[in-house]
């Protein structure tokens, strides 16, 4: 965990107590508001959000074309119907879904803004969180106790994104852009742009620029999977026009789930079928005679990391009409005009874009400490995918990475208000899992090749194998494994529970 100045706090007679406090106002964190005041009525909460408004991720970034790279009846929540005829949703329609959750919901009461959890300090003895809440803007912090933390703040670091050594930038004449930090009033018509990266933030960015810029070269170290699919789901508009709301969602969210993992389950059973089929959907949107081995034929298995998403064929089409270009290549040195290749080809920019991928932050680097002992993260193991070993009365939420986020996040909030539920029913006022024993077999915790999880795997907590230790991508498995017996043997639950004074 990061390292911390002591605060200066605030002298307080009486500290502020709630039931639950949320940590994070994207998507996790108003499902977890919604799931916590419908499931637990009585309870008292708030969501405490360092930024200044709902959406998290979809606030964060503002670069052109951002949008989901899942379909919205599954990215969704399941218990509000997305009715827009888009499935693949851009970014401002998803923030005007998180708006009207919350509005409908009457969330924006419960929640803080510009307040940064730094620090989380568990006492057994009195069965409550410490919490150290920094003000953004003004510095001050002040300190309040909860008897349930929910960290929903995801995994990304959202104060800067990852960006490699390059040779030469102090050269380049033109502007580098990290699209983290996008410039809203960059104006890029008639430029010559090279994107750096070919993940999903490289491949929305092109073809949404490519239609006001010169040329838009994506430059990437090698290729990545790159599929179609349909900006609008005529199945699933179908039955929305012939359904009632509700049923309709959940008649298509089920078939979008099962979609979902038999393409998963393709993938990994039998890749070389599942390479000649997306290797067929790029002969038929790329000019004739393209090289798709050199550029999008990667030298690993389809989903062995994420595939990218382009709806309709935007960025092949961008590619087909001369707007857009791949270049695969390593950069030797930026130069004053742009970039020189190992190749020793030359690429003309004026404007460089480095989407060269995120940093990884668990639970947003809040300081946690356990009866006096901090918590080293790799010390731990994920209990059902949303605990830590010996670490209690904490959940924290982290989505699929080969399914759509929102899908894990419904499953581990209805979980959590059964843990709590569970210890009003017993009296008590701890809950943990155990921790396995120390000769538990591991593995990382996100276990997949992708440069910016391999980078930070020595951070993060351990999975086991087997379960309850594995940290499962497969919705269905899920849904049974967290909607069992929450008394297992593992998960213990002890304490007496007290009233605490609320101020």
């Amino acid at each position: 965990m990061s390292t911390i100045e002591t605060p200066k706090l605030s002298t307080e007679v009486h500290l502020e107590h709630l039931d639950v406090v949320i940590v994070g106002a994207g998507m996790s964190g108003v499902g977890a508001a919604y799931y916590v005041q419908t499931s637990l009525p009585d309870k008292t909460y708030a969501i405490l959000e360092a930024r200044e408004t709902f959406g998290g991720t979809w606030d964060l970034f503002k670069y052109p074309g951002i949008r989901s790279d899942s379909d919205l009846h599954t990215y969704g929540f399941a218990f509000k119907p997305w009715t827009g005829d888009q499935s693949i949703a851009d970014g401002e329609a998803i923030m005007d879904y998180i708006s009207e959750t919350v509005a409908e919901n009457g969330i924006d009461e419960h929640t803080r803004f510009s307040q940064r959890v730094i620090r989380a300090e568990w006492d057994s003895n009195q069965g409550l969180w410490t919490l150290d809440v920094k003000q953004v803007g003004t510095g001050e912090t002040r300190q309040m106790t909860c008897s349930w933390l929910f960290c929903a703040s995801g995994y990304y670091r959202y104060d800067k994104g990852y960006l490699p050594e390059f040779k030469g930038t102090e050269r380049f004449k033109g502007q580098t852009i990290h699209p983290q930090e996008w410039p809203q009033d960059l104006n890029y018509a008639g430029k010559k742009i090279v994107v750096i990266g070919s993940g999903a933030t490289a491949v929305t960015l092109i073809p949404a620029m490519a239609t006001d810029a010169e040329h838009v070269t994506m430059l990437q170290r090698s290729p990545t999977y790159v599929v179609s699919v349909p900006e609008k789901d005529v199945v699933a508009n179908f039955v929305k026009r012939h359904l009632p709301a509700d049923k309709a969602y959940s008649l298509v969210r089920r078939r979008n789930i099962w979609l979902q993992k038999t393409i998963f389950q393709l993938s990994r059973k039998y890749p070389s079928l599942v390479k000649r089929a997306i290797r067929w959907q790029l002969k038929r949107q790329l000019p004739s005679g393209y090289d798709i081995d050199a550029h999008f034929t990667p030298d690993y298995n389809p989903w062995d990391q994420r595939l990218c998403s382009v709806p309709d064929g935007d960025l092949f089409k961008a590619i087909s009409h001369g707007t857009a270009s791949v270049v695969t290549d390593q950069i030797d040195t930026f130069t004053e005009g742009g970039l020189l290749l190992k190749s020793g080809k030359e690429l003309e920019a004026d404007i460089i874009i480095t989407a060269t991928g995120l940093d990884l932050e668990l639970f947003g680097g809040v300081d946690m400490v356990v009866d006096g002992e901090p918590v080293n993260l790799p010390d731990h193991y994920v209990y059902k995918g949303s605990m830590l070993s010996d670490v209690p009365n904490f959940n924290f939420a982290i989505g699929y990475t080969n399914s759509s986020w929102t899908l894990k996040i419904d499953l581990v909030c209805q979980y959590m208000c059964r843990l709590i539920e569970q210890m009003d029913r017993s009296g008590a006022n701890k809950c943990l899992a155990v921790g396995p024993s120390a000769s538990m077999n591991t593995r990382p915790l996100l276990d997949f090749g992708a440069g910016y999880v391999t980078r930070a795997a020595h951070l993060f907590p351990k999975q086991g194998v087997g379960q309850p230790w594995e940290l499962t991508m497969t919705y269905w498995t899920d849904v049974k494994r967290l909607n069992e017996p929450i008394m297992d043997g593992i998960m213990k639950v002890s304490g007496s529970s007290r009233a605490v004074q609320k101020v």
